[in-house]
């Protein structure tokens, strides 16, 4: 008998080969494949790191073409670095015009003391430390953003989200020294104690990671208005399920090892979530209290962080500003009014409500508060990192392999502009360069 093209072809063969390979994969324990996932993503990562490095010209940090572990150790890890060997200044330092100077208080003591309790146990330098602890954070991240996904989709489609997160733009973020792996972490895992209705058990996360980065405000409010929405669920009209609504729901979006629930709150859980909303809102404030405290300045945390944008603090103002410089007069000032009309049109989108009360409100006061607050400029792509739920939306768009595999290379090929554009040092012609 003649053998078919398909037997007769090494393509046919190899694809053959890749889908038994896939299918025995699906059977892995799912820690086993999270694992795979993310260090995958963190090998890729790291060579669009040497590969930048061997371009990088003369720099503040070391002479040119780094190694890798140099590479990933510049920008904010120095900061981190310094809080770690030397504490935070007592008091705040001036520069020439007698305004605060750039100083460590603008960054949250938990990953730098990680670091030097970590270098105190194994007698590491502070830069390998906090490398170590910032990489193990991101599986640990890797694995709890999973577990949340999971409460939402099925295992294949909470996968490809977890992919999505482990290859997004800025996730090279995670295998460096920065705080954002560990925040990830403890992030994920107040959200899913959230999703779970397990406030007392997010409390001393949320306070650990009020202590990581500065996303305590955000939780403070989507936990108090979580706790408005229950109060309503509860006394406002007729207790009942109060899930997504049907059209909402993706096809797979109740896994058989974790069904979402939405019922009307029990008074204990209302009284729980009251109290992690106390426990956020001081959370929130406890690293602005203790610059206070340590250098007897009440804006010690707030003119720290205002340094490096080189003006005071006025809410929303900054986005007008940068709307002007990249549009124009006129439609600059429109802008920040149409980026806010795209969000709110997203956050009703259909995969999107899909993820529950929970998720989508951490989404909004998320992005609210980067709008009050920040200073958009190339450091707000990897502020986006905490917007990580919206990954599950994208998974849900389609279930079509060639579209989700299109948004991982889509997701590589801008690592690659990420890492070169703002990781790599280049001076501009005004001096220094844009900040990642």
């Amino acid at each position: 008998m003649t053998p078919s093209v398909e037997t007769r072809s090494p393509k046919g063969s190899l694809a053959r080969r890749l889908r038994r390979v896939g299918a025995h994969a699906a059977s892995w324990p799912w820690w086993v494949q999270v694992a795979l996932v993310y260090i995958a993503s963190r090998l890729v990562s790291a060579c669009i790191f040497m590969a930048a490095a061997l371009q990088q010209g003369v720099n503040p940090w070391f002479p040119p073409a780094p190694d890798y572990w140099n590479f990933i150790t510049i920008w904010d890890g120095r900061w981190y670095a310094e809080a770690a060997n030397n504490g935070y200044p007592s008091v705040l330092p001036v520069d020439a015009n007698g305004g605060v100077a750039e100083n460590s208080w603008a960054f949250y003591p938990l990953f730098p003391y990680l670091a030097r309790a970590l270098g105190a146990l194994t007698g590491l330098a502070t830069l390998p430390a906090l490398t170590v602890i910032a990489v193990v954070a991101g599986l640990g991240a890797a694995m709890v953003v999973y577990k949340l996904f999971r409460e939402f989709a099925g295992r294949s489609t909470a996968l490809w989200a977890l992919t999505f997160f482990s290859m997004f733009p800025v996730s090279a973020i995670l295998q460096v020294p920065y705080a954002e792996s560990l925040n990830t972490l403890l992030l994920a895992g107040s959200l899913l104690l959230v999703v779970r209705r397990k406030y007392l058990g997010a409390m001393p996360v949320v306070l650990l990671m009020c202590l990581s980065r500065p996303t305590g405000v955000p939780f403070a409010a989507m936990a108090g208005l979580l706790l408005l929405h229950h109060l309503w669920k509860r006394f406002g009209r007729r207790p009942g399920p109060d899930a997504v609504p049907t059209d909402a729901v993706p096809t797979d979006a109740v896994p058989t090892d974790a069904v979402p629930t939405d019922a009307a709150p029990t008074l204990r859980d209302i009284g729980s979530l009251a109290a992690l909303v106390v426990v956020s809102v001081a959370g929130a404030l406890a690293w602005p209290a203790i610059a206070w405290a340590v250098t007897r300045d009440p804006l010690a945390y707030t003119k720290t962080e205002t340094v490096w944008r080189g003006a005071d603090l006025i809410p929303f103002k900054p986005w007008f500003e940068t709307g002007q410089m990249l549009f124009g007069p006129v439609l600059g000032i429109l802008a920040p009014f149409v980026f806010v009309a795209l969000f709110a049109l997203l956050m009703l989108s259909k995969p999107v409500r899909a993820l529950g009360t929970e998720l989508r409100l951490w989404c909004t006061c998320y992005m609210g508060y980067l709008l009050v607050f920040l200073h958009p400029q190339t450091s707000t792509f990897r502020m986006l990192l905490p917007l990580f739920p919206l990954a599950l939306s994208a998974a849900w768009l389609s279930r079509s392999k060639a579209y989700r595999g299109t948004v991982v290379v889509m997701f590589f090929l801008l690592q690659i502009v990420w890492i070169v554009w703002l990781w790599a040092w280049a001076q501009l012609p005004g001096g220094g360069d844009y900040p990642p």
